[in-house]
């Protein structure tokens, strides 16, 4: 089983927001694998189903980005999944320009608290992520307002671009070709 986690905020208020990347992918693959994401666990939203044969929990943390993985580390826990073998997240990006992602094996938090709460609560940095280019904070830019805020119309159809993007690159991740999906997508 793997455990794919999109990173975001809860609440209509940070809905389609720069850092709900995260939120936004996994919404867009509930919808493309018919993955229901009603049920409530863990302080988290989650789903279950099957992408390329492989069973996966969707989830959507609860518990804002800043502690992510206080609902992380105990689905991990029940669902008895090493975080080094079977947990991908998706979250945003604000090195990347819109509509780009990026996939690593591992690695440090960056400066994203979420990957850092993480890291934090599964106490490793070897876990794959998908990152979602959200696009670069502008010189002297406030760095809050940049992730809480929404992207321009023209930049959110690229943005929608990404989610696509990061869902086909976890179709090859569940397989275990994650050469294949860096090769393709970085």
């Amino acid at each position: 089983m793997y455990i794919i986690a999109g990173l975001g905020n809860p609440g209509l208020k940070y809905r389609h927001t720069r850092h709900n990347a995260g939120f936004d992918t996994i919404d867009l693959m509930a919808k493309r694998y018919g993955i229901d994401m009603k049920k409530k666990e863990k302080n988290a939203i989650v789903g279950k189903g099957l992408i390329n044969g492989e069973q996966v929990l969707l989830v959507k943390p609860q518990t804002f980005m800043n502690a992510s993985g206080e609902s992380l580390r105990p689905l991990c826990d029940f669902y008895q999944v090493d975080p080094e073998e079977g947990l991908i997240v998706i979250s945003d990006d604000v090195t990347l320009d819109a509509g780009r992602i990026r996939i690593r094996r591992k690695g440090s938090a960056g400066g994203h608290n979420g990957l850092k709460s993480i890291i934090a609560h599964c106490k490793t940095e070897k876990f794959l992520r998908v990152r979602v280019g959200v696009g670069k904070l502008p010189k002297n830019g406030d760095m809050i307002k940049h992730v809480l805020g929404k992207l321009p119309k023209a930049e959110r159809a690229e943005e929608e671009n990404a989610f696509s993007d990061a869902a086909s690159a976890i179709e090859f991740l569940v397989k275990g070709d994650i050469d294949g999906a860096m090769n393709r997508f970085n």
